[in-house]
Protein backbone atom coordinates (compact mmCIF):
# COMPACT_ATOMS: atom_id res chain seq x y z
CA UNK A 1 0.00 0.00 0.00
CA UNK A 2 1.32 3.53 -0.88
CA UNK A 3 1.46 6.92 0.48
CA UNK A 4 -1.04 9.08 -1.22
CA UNK A 5 0.00 12.95 -0.53
CA UNK A 6 -3.28 15.26 -1.05
CA UNK A 7 -0.90 18.15 -1.90
CA UNK A 8 -2.06 21.64 -1.51
CA UNK A 9 -5.92 20.07 -0.90
CA UNK A 10 -4.67 19.36 2.49
CA UNK A 11 -4.28 23.00 3.51
CA UNK A 12 -7.60 24.28 1.91
CA UNK A 13 -9.47 24.39 5.42
CA UNK A 14 -7.16 27.13 6.74
CA UNK A 15 -7.77 28.93 3.38
CA UNK A 16 -10.76 30.13 4.18
CA UNK A 17 -9.92 32.35 7.70
CA UNK A 18 -8.68 35.74 6.25
CA UNK A 19 -7.15 36.49 9.50
CA UNK A 20 -4.93 33.74 8.96
CA UNK A 21 -3.92 34.75 5.20
CA UNK A 22 -3.65 38.64 6.26
CA UNK A 23 -1.23 37.50 9.31
CA UNK A 24 1.26 35.32 6.20
CA UNK A 25 0.69 38.50 3.54
CA UNK A 26 2.42 41.15 6.72
CA UNK A 27 4.46 38.20 7.89
CA UNK A 28 6.30 38.06 4.33
CA UNK A 29 6.30 41.81 3.69
CA UNK A 30 7.78 42.56 7.06
CA UNK A 31 10.67 39.58 6.43
CA UNK A 32 11.59 42.45 3.31
CA UNK A 33 11.55 45.41 5.09
CA UNK A 34 14.44 47.44 5.18
CA UNK A 35 15.76 50.44 7.75
CA UNK A 36 15.73 53.79 6.07
CA UNK A 37 19.85 54.51 5.53
CA UNK A 38 20.83 57.63 7.27
CA UNK A 39 21.83 60.37 5.26
CA UNK A 40 24.29 63.30 6.24
CA UNK A 41 24.07 66.95 5.42
CA UNK A 42 27.11 66.25 2.85
CA UNK A 43 25.03 63.69 0.57
CA UNK A 44 22.11 65.51 0.58
CA UNK A 45 24.11 68.71 -0.67
CA UNK A 46 25.43 66.27 -3.21
CA UNK A 47 21.84 65.01 -4.16
CA UNK A 48 21.16 68.89 -4.94
CA UNK A 49 23.76 68.95 -7.30
CA UNK A 50 23.43 66.41 -8.80
CA UNK A 51 19.82 67.24 -9.86
CA UNK A 52 20.28 70.37 -10.92
CA UNK A 53 23.05 69.31 -12.81
CA UNK A 54 20.78 67.13 -14.44
CA UNK A 55 17.95 69.57 -14.76
CA UNK A 56 19.96 72.36 -16.13
CA UNK A 57 21.60 69.64 -18.98
CA UNK A 58 18.27 67.81 -19.67
CA UNK A 59 20.01 64.74 -18.40
CA UNK A 60 18.14 61.80 -17.58
CA UNK A 61 18.09 60.52 -13.81
CA UNK A 62 17.65 57.53 -11.60
CA UNK A 63 16.59 58.49 -7.98
CA UNK A 64 16.39 55.90 -5.37
CA UNK A 65 13.30 56.74 -2.92
CA UNK A 66 12.63 54.74 0.27
CA UNK A 67 9.42 54.10 1.19
CA UNK A 68 7.97 52.68 4.34
CA UNK A 69 10.93 49.96 4.46
CA UNK A 70 11.43 49.37 0.26
CA UNK A 71 13.74 51.48 -2.46
CA UNK A 72 11.64 52.08 -5.22
CA UNK A 73 13.79 53.27 -8.33
CA UNK A 74 12.09 55.91 -10.92
CA UNK A 75 14.22 57.19 -13.71
CA UNK A 76 13.12 60.28 -16.28
CA UNK A 77 14.41 63.93 -16.65
CA UNK A 78 13.71 66.46 -13.92
CA UNK A 79 11.06 68.76 -14.91
CA UNK A 80 10.61 71.05 -11.63
CA UNK A 81 12.43 71.42 -8.58
CA UNK A 82 10.13 73.05 -5.86
CA UNK A 83 11.99 74.02 -3.08
CA UNK A 84 8.47 75.25 -0.79
CA UNK A 85 7.63 71.30 -0.80
CA UNK A 86 11.07 70.08 -1.13
CA UNK A 87 10.21 67.52 -3.63
CA UNK A 88 11.34 66.80 -7.53
CA UNK A 89 9.18 66.42 -10.44
CA UNK A 90 10.39 64.26 -12.86
CA UNK A 91 9.24 63.73 -16.38
CA UNK A 92 9.30 60.37 -16.93
CA UNK A 93 9.45 58.30 -20.92
CA UNK A 94 5.72 57.83 -20.97
CA UNK A 95 5.11 61.58 -20.20
CA UNK A 96 3.45 61.03 -16.80
CA UNK A 97 4.94 63.53 -14.27
CA UNK A 98 6.38 61.55 -10.85
CA UNK A 99 6.64 63.58 -7.27
CA UNK A 100 9.65 62.71 -5.54
CA UNK A 101 10.04 64.02 -1.85
CA UNK A 102 13.18 64.79 -0.73
CA UNK A 103 12.89 63.33 2.81
CA UNK A 104 12.66 60.17 0.52
CA UNK A 105 15.38 60.38 -1.50
CA UNK A 106 18.28 57.77 -0.92
CA UNK A 107 20.29 57.78 -4.17
CA UNK A 108 20.55 59.90 -7.11
CA UNK A 109 22.46 58.90 -10.30
CA UNK A 110 22.55 60.97 -13.25
CA UNK A 111 22.51 58.92 -16.75
CA UNK A 112 24.07 60.78 -19.17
Amino acid sequence: MTLRDRGKLKWAPAAFLPEYTKMLRDLDTDYYRQQKPIIDEFQFEEFDQRICYAMEYNYAVKITKWVDGFNYEIGGRVHFVDPIHKEVRLKTEDCDVERVKMAEVIAVEVLE
